[in-house]
């Protein structure tokens, strides 16, 4: 709020004594008027009066003032940080601030029954990832004695679920207080066919070509999360390429592209395939998308400082980028 705005609010606030005065002063006119009186033994006093009380509104005006200011930098904390407010002078004033202690107690209360939730849910989800790992890790030992189709499905689908755990392990770190990132130079090339070396069943299995050119660069980031969105995004380009193939490739200065000749994503669908939840077309008639997986590469591409975007037309394919310049961190 401005001062101008201020002063107009404080003015509309004190007409009423403001008017109350010149009432008084209109009043004691009418008398003297009708006791033959002369005028200026009322328009006198009424004008000294007036200077006075000038005095002691412009007085209250800048006390307001100060007041509002103090408590628009209140506003501006947190509830936790919220303290030593304006001298209580009015009774008014005692009530608002009692029933801001009320809030914020309350506030911090439900503050700390959801932070227990938290951590009660964290370490649970933490606790389930990693016990439904032994069993995978079992079955896919077991189906590595077997060579046969239907042995190789199987591995597929089991990779499915180990990158859905993945995926609730990911979503719950990310709102987590405790990053655990680890910023430093890695070799793109390494992370990349680590991720493709996941899918090199399904790549053989369904002829799906894989056009990859050796990308010869550094990128400062972190290395496991970037690998979970290089992982995603091929999942992706797998799932909606039924032919054809998907290409690796760079783009200057350090641009990954990951393109497929899938279906491709409808142009009303594309600005919003970033957002939480959202499957448009493709994914409704999929009836398997959760709207997640691409919302997760969104969020940790935003913490590791890096930017993705997609590219794509119906029938032609779909090119997810990477963009991993970014500033040399510096050393404190």
């Amino acid at each position: 709020m401005s001062r101008e705005q201020f002063f107009k609010i404080y003015l509309r606030q004190s007409r009423k004594g403001i008017g109350i005065f010149f009432l008084f002063c209109a009043v004691f006119l009418c008398i003297f008027l009708l006791y033959d009186l002369p005028a200026g033994t009322v328009v006198y006093p009424a004008l000294i009066c007036s200077v006075l009380g000038a005095g002691v509104l412009a007085r209250g005006y800048y006390s307001a003032y100060q007041k509002h200011r103090e408590l628009d930098r209140i506003a501006q904390l947190s509830s936790e940080l919220m303290e030593h407010f304006p001298e209580k002078r009015t009774a008014a004033d005692w009530d608002y601030q009692e029933v801001i202690g009320h809030l914020r107690e309350e506030q911090s209360s439900l503050k700390n029954q959801l932070d227990m939730r938290y951590t009660d849910m964290m370490e649970y989800y933490t606790v389930w990832v990693h016990q439904i790992k032994t069993p995978i890790a079992s079955m896919r030992l077991m189906l590595q004695n077997e060579d046969s189709d239907q042995a190789r499905r199987l591995s597929e689908e089991l990779s499915r679920i180990e990158q859905y755990v993945e995926m609730v392990l990911v979503y719950l770190r990310l709102d987590s207080e405790s990053k655990d990132h680890v910023f430093r130079k890695c070799d793109l090339d390494q992370i990349v066919r680590g991720e493709v070396k996941k899918f090199a069943g399904q790549f053989i299995r369904r002829k799906i070509g894989l056009r990859y050119e050796p990308l010869g660069c550094e990128v400062l980031t972190d290395e496991k999360w970037l690998a979970f969105v290089v992982e995603q995004v091929i999942s992706n380009a797998l799932k909606y390429t039924e032919e054809g193939e998907i290409a690796i490739t760079l783009e200057e200065p350090r641009t990954l592209c990951i393109r497929d000749t899938g279906i491709g994503i409808a142009p009303e669908d594309l600005p919003r395939i970033f957002e939480k939840g959202y499957t448009g077309y493709n994914g409704r008639a999929d009836k398997k998308a959760s709207g997640i997986g691409l919302y997760l590469c969104r969020r940790i591409c935003t913490q590791l400082g890096h930017r993705i975007w997609a590219e794509s037309a119906p029938g032609v394919g779909t090119v997810i980028k990477v963009d991993l310049e970014r500033e040399e961190l510096q050393v404190e």
